[in-house]
């Protein structure tokens, strides 16, 4: 006999919401029971995270009823949602960096703001739901995986007993995704109730109790993931059609052996190079020697925090080093980890936000002029080659979908032909479809010739586009031997990590 389904929590019943000519939603449904990890599924634009944003009170839908307890509430603000007990982690930090972690605790909760109890009330917080920090660490200096666990710790402080959790693994390590997961079980084993947006299915499946699948702004699948496979949830979230060509697309690869066949010419080259630390404290990368050919995709592993962030600005040409010497072959095209701080300014028009990007040479730059006619022009080609969904090129960035908004950073460095590409967590936040195509983006670029170096926070990433990696321990880079084995590049990463 099936086990009942718990009572409900939350309820979002018949949601529509329409930004300009975009119905995100269309009649959307959501339930989630007491005690329960439900997953929310589905490409970039789908709808997830507005839906969620529905229910924390960040959106007001156009039509349908928010319900807490099975009683009707009007959400008109986060502040209220908090009120009633609903706590919401989104993808990208809301943390102050210039306040410490207590200070950005008690911002979030309204705790008063009393130095040394409250740096007690937050060490006690953090220990019993098994998050523990540092208070008095400015939230900036913080770590990528100890960020995710402030705003979580911020959550918990105002007494949330629902936790929306947007894409919350998309930067963390394995080891931090299986502390995240303790945490969200034990938040459930204690009678909280989460709700998980994330395009992992593997980690849907290991966590979640039940499903719901958005595709277009409609709910297309809902029900237990009991019996539920990767493949199966793939097929809900994109279709059969599109699911092959996504299917074909991960598979396009080239191999080692071809690209070191024909190596290209060497357009980085780093000798004895020491870079510092971005916030200017200490030495990032110490003494590095490495060269990367043309045609070759480069993947750089390594545990957050080890310097391989510096050594990418630095090949970038966002951070100039100490001493020794650094090569790069132009142009260099970026693709930061943070596309909303570090790739876009939400508030401006996508067309604002390619000219911010311009290079010498761009055709709308003309005797020291931007010609606004041709760069909305070739703004919209972009748009349509880069399969960004959006309005139009006068939208603003913060209109579109996590997933729109990173193809339009990529998209907008590639465009350009570059002989260098570095790229940080390419795929943050993508869907299957949306990740395959950058893949097959940047395998064509090292196919034309280009040099690409690669950083994700996901080994398995790494490995499925590199034909060779690298790993950055304690500043120091280290060459991997070929045919080296996942959990042998895995060692060399914690046996050298800070």
């Amino acid at each position: 006999m099936t086990a009942p389904a718990p009572a409900p929590t939350l309820e979002l019943r018949q949601i529509q919401k329409r930004f300009g000519s975009v119905q995100a939603l269309r009649g959307a449904d959501f339930t989630l029971g007491t005690g329960e990890v439900h997953a929310l599924l589905g490409e970039n634009g789908a709808g997830k995270t507005t839906l969620m944003h529905v229910a924390y009170g960040l959106v007001r839908p156009d039509a349908g009823q928010v319900l807490l307890e099975g009683v009707p509430r009007a959400v008109g603000s986060p502040r209220t949602a908090r009120r009633l007990g609903v706590g919401m982690v989104h993808q990208h930090f809301t943390s102050i960096p210039a306040l410490s972690v207590a200070e950005n605790v008690a911002l979030a909760a309204g705790w008063p703001v009393t130095p040394a109890p409250l740096r007690r009330r937050v060490r006690a917080l953090g220990e019993r739901v098994g998050l523990p920090l540092d208070p008095d660490l400015l939230a900036g200096r913080l770590s990528v995986g100890l960020k995710q666990r402030l705003e979580i710790v911020k959550a918990l402080a105002a007494e949330a007993r629902i936790l929306l959790l947007d894409e919350p693994t998309a930067v963390l390590a394995p080891g931090e995704v299986d502390e995240l997961f303790r945490v969200i079980r034990g938040f459930t084993e204690s009678g909280g109730s989460v709700v998980l947006i994330t395009h992992k299915l593997d980690e849907a499946l290991a966590v979640a109790n039940r499903v719901t699948v958005l595709r277009q702004g409609t709910v297309v699948f809902t029900g237990p993931v009991a019996g539920q496979t990767t493949a199966s949830l793939a097929q809900a979230m994109i279709g059969d059609a599109e699911l092959k060509t996504a299917a074909v697309l991960t598979e396009v690869k080239l191999s080692p052996r071809e690209a070191s066949s024909v190596p290209g010419p060497a357009l980085v080259r780093l000798e004895a190079l020491e870079v510092p630390r971005e916030g200017g404290f200490g030495i990032a990368v110490r003494h590095a020697s490495l060269v990367v050919h043309g045609s070759e995709i480069l993947g750089v592993a390594a545990v957050e925090g080890n310097g391989q962030r510096e050594l990418l600005r630095a090949v970038a040409g966002r951070l100039l080093p100490i001493r020794g010497r650094l090569e790069v072959a132009g142009p260099v095209a970026f693709i930061p980890e943070d596309r909303t701080s570090e790739g876009l300014i939400p508030a401006l028009t996508l067309t604002e936000n390619v000219v911010l990007g311009s290079h010498p040479g761009d055709p709308w730059l003309r005797r020291g002029r931007i010609d606004w006619s041709l760069a909305r022009h070739r703004t919209t080609l972009l748009l349509r080659e880069f399969g960004v969904v959006a309005p139009g090129p006068h939208a603003r960035a913060s209109a579109l979908s996590g997933g729109n908004q990173q193809k339009l950073v990529v998209g907008r460095e590639l465009v350009r032909a570059p002989q260098v590409i570095v790229a940080e967590n390419p795929t943050r936040g993508l869907d299957i479809r949306a990740a395959a195509d950058i893949h097959t983006r940047l395998l064509a670029a090292a196919g034309t010739g280009a040099a690409v170096l690669v950083y994700s926070s996901d080994l398995d990433e790494v490995l499925r586009l590199a034909h060779r990696v690298v790993v950055v321990a304690r500043g120091a880079v280290l060459p991997v031997a070929p045919g080296a084995t996942r959990a042998q590049i895995g060692e060399l990463m914690v046996a050298g990590a800070r």
